[in-house]
C-alpha cells in the first residue's frame, strides 16, 4: 500500500514531481524516491507490506532496463503468478511488484485479468515512450489524473496535483448533484475540475499527448459464467471455500495483520472465518461512543468472547469531532462520511500505535448479498434510518442549481431490479465511496486496509445466486446467514441492520451546535456562498436545532464542504 505519481511530457520536473510525493507522504512513510529521464518523472511513497527490504523499494525498473514501474496495493496471487512466470524471468526479489512487473512483459495487457488483488500502477516503456496504467475491478485503490496540451499527471490522491496549483476549483456540477442527491460522481469525475479519475476495472495508455481509455473487466460477463442451478448447500460449500481463500490470500503479509470489528453480521463473518484460517491471537480492533442507541460494543464483545481475540476499543467523543473532521478533510480532500469516517480513522490510528499495519473490514457483503433495506421494500431511500429525504435542494440557490440539478442515471444490464441495483451499488455508489473514505482513512495514518469480502471471484458468485438465496421471509442475506448460524448466536446471526453507527444526528445539534454554526457561516462568507439560499439554509438550521433531526446528512453536507474550503 503506498502512494504513486508521475509526470510526463515538456513539464516533467522532478522538484514538481517530489513536491507532488510530499503531499501523500503519509501514504507511505518507508521510502520515497523517484525515476527521471528526459519529459519523464515517476515516483513512490512505500509502506512496506510485502518484502520489507530496500530492494523492493519503486520505481521498480525491469532487468532489461525497458520498463520502469510504479505500483500501490497488493497483488495477493503473487506467488502463484510468480511459480508460472520464474522460467521466463529472472527474480531478484520476494516482492509482489516484481511479479506484477513481470507479468505486465509477459502477458502485456492481458496481465490484468490473471490479478487478484486491488491496485493502481503505471508502467513506463522507455523504448516505446508510453505509459500503461491500470486501476482494479472495483477501484479500491486510487489513481487521479490530470492533462493539458503538454503534460500528463497522475496521483493517487487530489492534494498531490492542488501542492502543484492544478485543479484548485471545484467542480460545481458534481457539487450540484451532491447536494440534491447525496451523488458523489460518476466513476471519472472528481469534486474539482482538471483533475479526472480512472474507473475502476479500466485501464488507461498515455502516448504523444494522447490518452487512450478501456474497460479491461466486465462484470456482467462474469456472472454469465457462473452457474445458479446448484442446490442451497452446494452454494453454501462453493462460497465458504471462496471466502476461506480469500481470507487465506489476505493475509499474506510480513508486518502484523488485523481486523476491524462491528456488531454487524458481517463482521460476525468476518471474525469467523478469520478465526478459521488464522491464528487466535489476531488483534481485533472497534469503536465506541458510550451511547448505548448507537454502540455495536455488547454485540462485538459476545462474538469476542466466542474467540478470544484480543480486542482493542476505541473511544469517539464529541469533544474531539471538531479537530478531527478537520484533520479528516485534510486527508480526504472530497466530501466524505460524516462521523462514522472519523471514527474509523480513529481506528487505523490506533491499530498503528499497536505496530498492526495490516487491516481486514467487512465492507462489500451487503452488495453482494442484497443486504440493504431497500433491495426488497421498493423503499427509494438509499441511506437507511431515514424516513424523509436526507437532502435539502430547497438551501441551494436556483442559479446553481438550473440546469445542473441533473438526474443521475446508472446502466440497466440485467433483466431484474435487485441485481441493477446491486450493480448500482457496486460500481456506481455504496462500494466507490466507502472505498474512498476508507482508503483515505487508512492511509492517514499509514496502514493498509485489505477487503476480503470484495474478492471479484467471491462478489460475483454471490451476486448471481437466485433471488431466494438473497432474500427469504424478509430477511437479508439469507445465504450468508445460514452458514454463519452454525457457529454464532441467534443473537448476531439474525440481529436487523443497525444503520446508524454514531450520535451524529444529536451531536451535531447538540454537543457540536457552535461547531456547526461556525461552519455554516463560514460557508455563507465565502464565495461559495452563491450556492446557497441562505435564509432558507438558516432556516433548516434552526428546524434541526428545534429538534427536526430525523436526518443530519445536509446538516454533514454543509459542514463538509466548509472543512473543504481552502
Amino acid at each position: 500500500m503506498c502512494g504513486i505519481a508521475g509526470i510526463i511530457g515538456e513539464r516533467a520536473s522532478v522538484n514538481a514531481l517530489q513536491t507532488m510525493l510530499n503531499a501523500q507522504q503519509h501514504r507511505g512513510p518507508d521510502d520515497t524516491s523517484v525515476y527521471s529521464d528526459k519529459q519523464v518523472a515517476l515516483g513512490h511513497n512505500r509502506l512496506a507490506i510485502i518484502d520489507l527490504s530496500k530492494e523492493s523499494n519503486q520505481p521498480f525498473i525491469s532487468n532489461d532496463q525497458r520498463y520502469v514501474m510504479v505500483f500501490n496495493g497488493e497483488i495477493y496471487n503473487y506467488i502463484e503468478l510468480k511459480q508460472k512466470l520464474k522460467h521466463s524471468y529472472d527474480f531478484k526479489t520476494q516482492s509482489d511488484s516484481e511479479v506484477l512487473l513481470a507479468a505486465y512483459i509477459t502477458y502485456g495487457k492481458s496481465c490484468l485479468s490473471k490479478l487478484k488483488g486491488m491496485f493502481s500502477f503505471a508502467i513506463w516503456d522507455k523504448k516505446e515512450q508510453s505509459l500503461f496504467a491500470a486501476r482494479d475491478r472495483f477501484g479500491v485503490k486510487p489513481l487521479y489524473y490530470h492533462l493539458d496540451e503538454k503534460t500528463f499527471y497522475f496521483a493517487s490522491e487530489i492534494k498531490a496535483f492542488h501542492s502543484i496549483n492544478i485543479g484548485r476549483d471545484f467542480e460545481e456540477q458534481v457539487w450540484s448533484m451532491y447536494f440534491c442527491n447525496g451523488f458523489y460522481g460518476y466513476p471519472n469525475q472528481s469534486f474539482y475540475k482538471d483533475v479526472s479519475q480512472l474507473p475502476g476495472s479500466h485501464s488507461l495508455y498515455y502516448k504523444d499527448g494522447e490518452i487512450q481509455i478501456e474497460k479491461w473487466y466486465d462484470f456482467s460477463a462474469h456472472i454469465k459464467t457462473i452457474n445458479n442451478t446448484l442446490s442451497s448447500k452446494e452454494i453454501r460449500e462453493q462460497y465458504t471455500n471462496l471466502l476461506e481463500d480469500s481470507l487465506s490470500l489476505r493475509f499474506r503479509a510480513d508486518v502484523p495483520v488485523g481486523f476491524n470489528i462491528s456488531g454487524g453480521l458481517d463482521s460476525s463473518a468476518l471474525l469467523l472465518f478469520v478465526n478459521r484460517i488464522a491464528s487466535k491471537n489476531v488483534n481485533a480492533f472497534t469503536f465506541y461512543t458510550n451511547d448505548s442507541r448507537y454502540d455495536e460494543l455488547p454485540w462485538v464483545e459476545e462474538m469476542i468472547g466466542l474467540t478470544q481475540n484480543p480486542l482493542h476499543k476505541v473511544l469517539l467523543e464529541a469533544r474531539n469531532i471538531p479537530k478531527l473532521a478537520q484533520e479528516q478533510a485534510y486527508y480526504q480532500d472530497e466530501p466524505f462520511g460524516g462521523i462514522p469516517t472519523i471514527a474509523y480513522a480513529e481506528i487505523f490510528k490506533k491499530a498503528r500505535a499497536n505496530n498492526v499495519i495490516v487491516l481486514l473490514d467487512g465492507q462489500g457483503m451487503d452488495e453482494q448479498w442484497a443486504g440493504y433495506d431497500y433491495y426488497h421494500n421498493k423503499s427509494k431511500q438509499t441511506i437507511q434510518g431515514v424516513s424523509k429525504s436526507p437532502f435539502r435542494p430547497n438551501c441551494l440557490s436556483k442559479g446553481f442549481r438550473g440546469d445542473l440539478d441533473t438526474k443521475v442515471t446508472y446502466p440497466k444490464l440485467f433483466d431484474n431490479d435487485m441485481q441493477n441495483m446491486q450493480y448500482r451499488d457496486l460500481f456506481y455508489t455504496k462500494i466507490p465511496r466507502a472505498l474512498r473514505f476508507n482508503d483515505r482513512a487508512s492511509m492517514a495514518a499509514s496502514t493498509e486496509l485489505r477487503e476480503p469480502f470484495l474478492d471479484h471471484d467471491l462478489v460475483a458468485y454471490a451476486f448471481a445466486q437466485k433471488p431466494e438465496f438473497k432474500i427469504r421471509d424478509g430477511k437479508t442475506k439469507y445465504l450468508l446467514r445460514s452458514i454463519v448460524s452454525k457457529h454464532l448466536s441467534n443473537n448476531i446471526t439474525y440481529a436487523p441492520k443497525r444503520p446508524l453507527q454514531t450520535p451524529q444526528r444529536e451531536w451535531l445539534g447538540d454537543e457540536l451546535q457552535f461547531f456547526v454554526s461556525e461552519q455554516i457561516t463560514k460557508l455563507l462568507d465565502s464565495e461559495y456562498a452563491k450556492w446557497f439560499d441562505k435564509d432558507n439554509l438558516k432556516n433548516e438550521w434552526n428546524n434541526y436545532i428545534a429538534g427536526d433531526r430525523d436526518a443530519s446528512f445536509h446538516i454533514w453536507q454543509w459542514v463538509n464542504t466548509s472543512l473543504l474550503i481552502r
